[in-house]
Protein backbone atom coordinates (compact mmCIF):
# COMPACT_ATOMS: atom_id res chain seq x y z
CA UNK A 1 0.00 0.00 0.00
CA UNK A 2 1.35 3.62 -1.16
CA UNK A 3 2.18 5.62 2.29
CA UNK A 4 0.54 8.40 2.83
CA UNK A 5 1.63 11.92 0.94
CA UNK A 6 1.96 15.13 3.22
CA UNK A 7 -0.50 18.00 1.66
CA UNK A 8 -0.40 21.75 2.45
CA UNK A 9 -4.16 21.73 4.45
CA UNK A 10 -5.71 24.42 2.80
CA UNK A 11 -4.88 22.88 -0.70
CA UNK A 12 -6.93 19.92 0.71
CA UNK A 13 -9.56 21.55 2.22
CA UNK A 14 -9.75 23.36 -0.96
CA UNK A 15 -10.26 20.14 -2.92
CA UNK A 16 -12.72 18.61 -0.68
CA UNK A 17 -14.63 22.07 -0.31
CA UNK A 18 -14.44 23.30 -3.59
CA UNK A 19 -16.87 21.16 -5.44
CA UNK A 20 -19.56 21.97 -2.85
CA UNK A 21 -19.06 25.48 -3.36
CA UNK A 22 -19.04 25.29 -6.74
CA UNK A 23 -22.29 23.51 -6.90
CA UNK A 24 -23.88 26.29 -4.63
CA UNK A 25 -22.74 28.81 -6.56
CA UNK A 26 -23.77 27.71 -10.00
CA UNK A 27 -27.17 26.95 -8.65
CA UNK A 28 -27.43 30.19 -7.17
CA UNK A 29 -27.01 31.53 -11.20
CA UNK A 30 -28.63 29.19 -12.71
CA UNK A 31 -31.77 28.76 -10.65
CA UNK A 32 -34.41 30.90 -12.57
CA UNK A 33 -33.02 29.68 -15.85
CA UNK A 34 -34.57 26.70 -17.73
CA UNK A 35 -32.12 25.28 -20.93
CA UNK A 36 -33.30 23.52 -23.97
CA UNK A 37 -30.84 20.97 -24.83
CA UNK A 38 -31.62 18.04 -27.61
CA UNK A 39 -35.20 19.42 -27.74
CA UNK A 40 -35.36 18.93 -23.63
CA UNK A 41 -35.50 21.13 -21.28
CA UNK A 42 -33.41 21.52 -17.99
CA UNK A 43 -33.63 23.35 -15.10
CA UNK A 44 -31.00 25.20 -13.11
CA UNK A 45 -30.59 23.01 -10.46
CA UNK A 46 -30.02 19.83 -13.21
CA UNK A 47 -27.04 21.76 -14.57
CA UNK A 48 -25.04 22.50 -11.43
CA UNK A 49 -26.01 18.63 -10.82
CA UNK A 50 -24.13 17.68 -14.06
CA UNK A 51 -21.14 20.41 -13.48
CA UNK A 52 -21.05 18.71 -9.80
CA UNK A 53 -20.63 15.20 -11.44
CA UNK A 54 -16.97 15.54 -12.96
CA UNK A 55 -15.75 18.47 -10.79
CA UNK A 56 -15.68 15.87 -7.49
CA UNK A 57 -14.26 12.83 -9.47
CA UNK A 58 -11.60 15.71 -11.03
CA UNK A 59 -10.86 16.98 -6.91
CA UNK A 60 -10.81 13.31 -5.92
CA UNK A 61 -8.17 12.41 -8.62
CA UNK A 62 -5.98 15.37 -8.03
CA UNK A 63 -6.42 14.32 -3.72
CA UNK A 64 -4.87 10.83 -4.72
CA UNK A 65 -2.51 12.25 -7.11
CA UNK A 66 -1.10 14.46 -4.47
CA UNK A 67 -1.31 12.07 -1.24
CA UNK A 68 -1.46 8.63 -3.18
CA UNK A 69 -4.68 7.65 -0.84
CA UNK A 70 -8.34 8.56 -0.63
CA UNK A 71 -10.53 7.79 2.30
CA UNK A 72 -12.94 4.54 1.91
CA UNK A 73 -15.64 7.66 2.32
CA UNK A 74 -14.33 9.88 0.05
CA UNK A 75 -14.49 6.65 -2.48
CA UNK A 76 -17.92 6.27 -1.42
CA UNK A 77 -18.95 9.77 -1.54
CA UNK A 78 -17.71 9.88 -5.36
CA UNK A 79 -19.43 6.68 -5.99
CA UNK A 80 -23.04 7.98 -4.80
CA UNK A 81 -22.38 11.46 -6.64
CA UNK A 82 -21.86 9.65 -9.93
CA UNK A 83 -24.83 7.33 -9.69
CA UNK A 84 -27.55 9.63 -8.34
CA UNK A 85 -26.02 12.60 -9.91
CA UNK A 86 -26.04 10.85 -12.70
CA UNK A 87 -29.67 9.55 -12.50
CA UNK A 88 -30.66 13.20 -11.52
CA UNK A 89 -29.23 14.14 -14.69
CA UNK A 90 -30.36 11.26 -17.47
CA UNK A 91 -33.82 11.24 -16.18
CA UNK A 92 -33.79 14.97 -15.35
CA UNK A 93 -35.24 14.92 -11.95
CA UNK A 94 -33.20 16.68 -9.14
CA UNK A 95 -34.88 13.98 -6.78
CA UNK A 96 -32.56 11.86 -7.12
CA UNK A 97 -29.70 13.98 -6.68
CA UNK A 98 -31.57 15.12 -3.91
CA UNK A 99 -31.40 11.93 -1.82
CA UNK A 100 -28.16 11.22 -2.44
CA UNK A 101 -27.09 12.73 1.11
CA UNK A 102 -29.84 10.34 2.74
CA UNK A 103 -27.83 7.32 1.08
CA UNK A 104 -24.54 8.48 1.92
CA UNK A 105 -25.32 9.36 5.65
CA UNK A 106 -27.55 6.04 5.90
CA UNK A 107 -24.64 4.14 4.59
CA UNK A 108 -22.06 5.27 6.87
CA UNK A 109 -24.69 4.46 9.82
CA UNK A 110 -24.99 1.39 8.96
CA UNK A 111 -21.38 0.94 8.90
CA UNK A 112 -20.96 2.49 11.94
CA UNK A 113 -23.62 0.26 13.52
CA UNK A 114 -22.83 -3.51 12.19
CA UNK A 115 -18.97 -2.76 13.56
CA UNK A 116 -20.44 -1.70 16.95
CA UNK A 117 -22.70 -5.05 16.95
CA UNK A 118 -19.66 -6.72 16.48
CA UNK A 119 -17.51 -4.87 19.53
CA UNK A 120 -15.30 -3.37 17.28
CA UNK A 121 -15.09 0.79 15.96
CA UNK A 122 -14.53 0.57 12.41
CA UNK A 123 -13.72 4.86 13.40
CA UNK A 124 -10.84 3.90 15.24
CA UNK A 125 -9.78 2.09 12.53
CA UNK A 126 -9.54 5.25 10.04
CA UNK A 127 -9.02 7.65 12.49
CA UNK A 128 -6.82 6.31 14.98
CA UNK A 129 -3.63 7.33 13.82
CA UNK A 130 -5.16 11.28 13.85
CA UNK A 131 -6.77 11.08 17.11
CA UNK A 132 -4.95 8.53 19.33
CA UNK A 133 -7.48 7.60 22.04
CA UNK A 134 -8.64 4.59 24.53
CA UNK A 135 -10.84 1.72 23.21
CA UNK A 136 -13.57 2.93 25.26
CA UNK A 137 -13.36 6.31 24.44
CA UNK A 138 -13.84 4.97 20.42
CA UNK A 139 -16.81 2.50 21.05
CA UNK A 140 -18.84 5.75 22.90
CA UNK A 141 -17.42 8.32 19.68
CA UNK A 142 -18.52 5.87 17.14
CA UNK A 143 -21.65 5.36 18.90
CA UNK A 144 -22.46 9.09 18.78
CA UNK A 145 -21.27 9.36 15.45
CA UNK A 146 -23.91 6.83 14.21
CA UNK A 147 -26.61 7.74 15.71
CA UNK A 148 -25.66 11.66 14.55
CA UNK A 149 -25.44 10.45 10.96
CA UNK A 150 -29.09 8.18 10.85
CA UNK A 151 -30.36 11.61 12.63
CA UNK A 152 -28.30 13.49 9.03
CA UNK A 153 -29.95 11.35 6.96
CA UNK A 154 -33.39 11.22 8.05
CA UNK A 155 -33.53 15.05 8.22
CA UNK A 156 -32.15 15.31 4.95
CA UNK A 157 -35.18 13.26 4.21
CA UNK A 158 -37.73 15.60 5.65
CA UNK A 159 -36.04 18.66 4.14
CA UNK A 160 -36.08 18.29 0.24
CA UNK A 161 -39.61 16.19 0.72
CA UNK A 162 -40.91 19.01 2.64
CA UNK A 163 -39.64 21.98 1.77
CA UNK A 164 -38.46 24.18 -1.57
CA UNK A 165 -35.04 23.48 -3.64
CA UNK A 166 -33.42 27.06 -2.67
CA UNK A 167 -33.84 25.75 1.49
CA UNK A 168 -32.43 22.24 0.62
CA UNK A 169 -29.27 23.72 -1.24
CA UNK A 170 -28.73 25.74 1.78
CA UNK A 171 -29.26 22.90 4.26
CA UNK A 172 -26.59 20.65 2.15
CA UNK A 173 -23.88 23.35 1.79
CA UNK A 174 -23.98 25.16 4.89
CA UNK A 175 -26.22 23.10 7.49
CA UNK A 176 -24.41 19.41 6.93
CA UNK A 177 -21.23 21.11 7.15
CA UNK A 178 -21.98 23.32 10.38
CA UNK A 179 -23.89 20.01 11.52
CA UNK A 180 -20.60 18.02 11.27
CA UNK A 181 -18.27 20.28 12.67
CA UNK A 182 -20.48 21.54 15.80
CA UNK A 183 -20.78 16.74 16.62
CA UNK A 184 -17.31 17.09 16.47
CA UNK A 185 -16.85 20.20 18.72
CA UNK A 186 -19.02 18.97 20.97
CA UNK A 187 -16.68 15.79 21.58
CA UNK A 188 -13.75 17.39 22.95
CA UNK A 189 -14.67 16.47 26.67
CA UNK A 190 -15.08 12.87 25.25
CA UNK A 191 -11.82 13.11 23.38
CA UNK A 192 -9.89 14.98 26.56
CA UNK A 193 -10.76 11.82 28.85
CA UNK A 194 -10.06 9.10 26.96
CA UNK A 195 -7.48 10.62 24.96
CA UNK A 196 -3.84 8.39 25.77
CA UNK A 197 -1.62 11.61 24.84
CA UNK A 198 -1.49 12.64 28.76
CA UNK A 199 -0.17 9.17 29.40
CA UNK A 200 3.06 10.11 26.96
CA UNK A 201 3.38 13.50 29.08
CA UNK A 202 3.64 11.74 32.49
CA UNK A 203 6.40 9.41 30.85
CA UNK A 204 8.45 12.57 29.97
Amino acid sequence: MADKKPINPILKLTLEIGPIAAFFIAYLRLRDQVFTIGGTEYDGFVLATAGFIPLILVTTGILWALTGHISKMQVATAVLVVVFGGLTVWLNDDRFFKMKPTIIYALFAGVLGAGLLRGQSYLQFVMEEVMPMQRVGWMILTRRLAFFFAALAVLNEVIWRTMSTDMWVNFKTFGLTIAIFGFFMTQGALIQKYGIEEEKDDQG
